[in-house]
């Protein structure tokens, strides 16, 4: 099973130019925006942090979607836990899935103050992939999988508590270094 999560997630290293560019397109806009912002005294948005949640949006979207031929794929699978436990494959399918949203439940958090609180993280993460689900349904890029809404889930959730420990470290880091 390792052995093909390491194999598709190689593969998946052939997006990242597109995430790059969404990024460098990030950071123009972002440029244009703040130096609006700074005119009205309004807070500058986090350059690093909305650039990264852009670059990971778009390299979200070719993998589970652009990448795809419409057409290619055509169904519904709503039964609970369906996916794991078939073969090795489908299990790492599954861990993919939960792999996929890490990072999105971090850079959400990361780049938006409101996404650091859980509730509204967690629906974010939910509302992404439900959207991202229909889209595959509708133009047949992909089957329509509870599994997969519950696995994008559980991924955003581990992305938010990963952005809470580091917040949490960075913080004490901090407070060490003001009482020395």
């Amino acid at each position: 099973m390792l052995k093909y999560i390491v194999d598709d997630m190689t593969a998946a290293l052939r997006y990242l130019p597109y995430g790059i560019i969404a990024g460098l397109f990030a950071v123009v806009v972002l440029c244009w925006i703040n130096k609006g912002r700074r005119k009205q005294s309004k807070v500058a948005l986090s350059l690093p942090a909305v650039s990264c949640l852009v670059m990971y949006v778009a390299i979200l979207l070719v993998i589970t979607y652009f990448s795809r031929e419409s057409g290619s794929r055509a169904g519904i699978d709503l039964e609970l836990f369906s996916t794991w436990g078939i073969n090795r494959r489908n299990n790492a399918y599954v861990v993919e899935n939960v792999l996929l949203f890490i990072p999105y439940g971090f850079v959400l958090a990361w780049a938006d103050a409101r996404q650091r609180r859980f509730l509204l993280n967690l629906l974010t993460g939910a509302m992404t992939s439900l959207a991202i689900e229909c889209m595959q349904l509708v133009t047949g890029r992909g089957y329509f999988q509870i599994d997969d809404i519950l696995t994008n889930i559980l991924g955003t959730i581990l992305g938010f508590l990963c952005y809470c420990l580091a917040h949490g470290i960075r913080g004490m880091w901090r407070v060490r270094r003001e009482m020395s």
